[in-house]
């Protein structure tokens, strides 16, 4: 009897516990730096410590279908001249303090960056074309002169030096900081959890600063779009390499982790419900300097061209890790064309007749050639050496040309692309916001490379400026034409990335989007906004 009553006890004890307790739910994933300092993304891009991008809110973000979506700012118009956005904001959005979030936030955000030498500045100039940035940053004029300011607590209004009709999608990185600690604090308020505050639906926990391992919690004061659906994120930066992630995925212990290419196809025939594929919308091309000889002939640059086989570098070499890249846009990102991707054939007949066009019949008296590319971690690791091998055969067996392989440390590799210091690069570049212009302009004269097409940057220009989507992709279009008639670059592969997902884990921030893929790394803010753990 006494035993009976001990478990009435007991169960009316579970009965009175709130549920909230009982059902928290929390979700273990893959950390980014453990060498990152401040955690704000409007002070630092490259050494940012954690996701700050779940604790600030952006004006827009993108979802899981590459489509744009309100965040902090519920509504935005574009004034005649297209020169002109005014962005108006949501109604009842706090800082995790209390304190009002206001327009003001944005634009101290955004004039802090360029005063102080935020390491993402070229991105207002390039992406934004912010009216005044160049001379803020590079002439130190006020920052008040900028093209941003806040018409009311609730209205923004940002001027451009030239129709932007995609700047919507380039506030997706602009992230509000918060005046009110900066000016009673100094910068240092991003790297202390007590004075850290949050704009965005989660809030910073706990904070290991030895390996920047992070614990995110739900927001009580966070009214803006995509609510978080988890009570707790730890971001462990120790499981964010596939070696170490794996075995913790496999024991429990991580609910996502990336993969290596040994690892994918064991998991794919062992666990294929778990497989998850990321486009990761970047490129991978080889750059010519123009005045260079021998890419001076635009011959020798077609020959080049026709001379590699995509698709069998991708469904060998590159297996799991990349698709063939024909156009500089990646299949499933927006503005993408099939038509232009056709273009992109593999013909060693016409490579050998371009050659000798070139006058070098069967590679006979070419010059030797090397070709740079530079260092990296991550999916790149997986990508550039076995792809440059693969090049390295192909060159010798279809033209005869003999190309030498130089690796080299990043900065030392952008100082040589910018200094001209040789003819032939292996150039990788990602996206930063999911537009065709974003990958059209950086071909434009004075961007990347040194080249000049006037007729490409009145295209790309036109097609920035334009409102019909359908215009704008006639524009890219015919520009990414003068890209193939002057083989100024040749495509090569868009790098796939992998990862294994716990079946805990469901809602669409997890499940495969139309196009087949789950954006589980850079729209991290959907992802952690739409994921439920069972």
């Amino acid at each position: 009897m006494q035993h009976a009553m001990k478990l009435i006890a007991v169960a009316a004890f579970a009965l009175m516990t709130p549920l909230a307790a009982q059902a928290e739910s929390m979700v273990t994933a893959p950390g980014g730096t453990t060498s990152g300092t401040y955690m704000d993304y409007m002070k630092t891009v490259y050494n940012r410590a954690g996701a700050p991008e779940l604790i600030m809110l952006p004006l827009t973000a993108f979802d899981s279908e590459y489509k744009l979506q309100p965040m902090g700012a519920a509504s935005w118009k574009q004034s005649a001249d297209g020169l002109t956005w005014t962005f108006t904001l949501q109604d009842g959005l706090t800082w995790s303090d209390g304190q009002p979030l206001t327009a003001e936030d944005y634009v101290f955000a955004l004039q802090r960056a360029a005063k102080e030498g935020y390491d993402f500045n070229w991105y207002w100039s390039f992406a934004g074309g912010i009216k005044g940035w160049s001379d803020v940053t590079d002439k130190k004029a006020d920052p008040t002169t900028l093209g941003i300011k806040a018409l009311d607590a609730k209205t923004l209004e940002v001027t451009t030096d030239a129709p932007k009709s995609y700047l919507p999608g380039v506030a997706s990185l602009w992230y509000p900081v918060p005046k009110h600690v900066v000016d009673k604090l100094g910068d240092d308020y991003a790297l202390n959890v007590k004075t850290l505050v949050s704009s965005g639906p989660f809030m910073v926990q706990d904070w290991e600063k030895s390996n920047n391992t992070m614990t995110l919690v739900k927001s009580p004061t966070y009214k803006g779009p995509w609510q978080a659906q988890i009570d707790k994120l730890v971001m462990d930066t120790q499981i964010g390499p596939p070696e170490v992630g794996f075995p913790a995925f496999m024991a429990g212990e991580a609910d996502y982790t990336s993969l290596n290419t040994g690892q994918v196809p064991v998991v794919t025939q062992r666990f294929p419900d778990t497989i998850r594929k990321n486009a990761v919308f970047a490129l991978y091309y080889l750059a010519f300097d123009t005045s260079i000889k021998p890419f001076d002939n635009v011959d020798v640059r077609k020959a080049f061209w026709y001379a590699i086989n995509r698709d069998e570098l991708t469904s060998t070499v590159l297996k799991d890790v990349a698709v063939s890249a024909k156009s500089i846009l990646a299949p499933s990102y927006p503005g993408y064309q099939q038509s232009i991707a056709d273009k992109a054939k593999f013909d060693p007949k016409i490579a050998q007749d371009e050659l000798a066009k070139a006058g070098y019949p069967g590679g006979k008296n070419f010059p030797p050639i090397e070709v740079w590319y530079r260092e990296q971690g991550g999916y790149n690791a997986a990508i550039a050496a076995p792809t440059l091998q693969y090049l390295q055969s192909q060159f010798k067996q279809i033209l005869g040309i003999d190309m030498s392989i130089k690796s080299m440390p990043t900065p030392d590799w952008t100082a040589a692309l910018k200094d001209r210091k040789n003819g032939l690069f292996l150039a990788p570049y990602e996206y930063d916001y999911l537009d065709p212009s974003n990958f059209y302009d950086l071909f434009k004269s004075g961007g990347r490379h040194h080249y000049s097409f006037p007729e490409y940057d009145k295209l790309v220009n036109a097609g920035d400026a334009e409102e019909d989507w359908n215009k704008r992709l006639v524009d890219y279009s015919q520009a990414e034409q003068v890209i193939i008639d002057n083989a100024a670059i040749v495509p090569l592969v868009h790098p796939i990335t992998v990862a294994a997902v716990s079946d805990k884990l469901t809602g669409p921030g997890v499940t495969p989007n139309s196009k087949g893929f789950t954006p589980l790394d850079r729209l991290s803010l959907f992802l952690y906004t739409h994921v439920t753990k069972q």
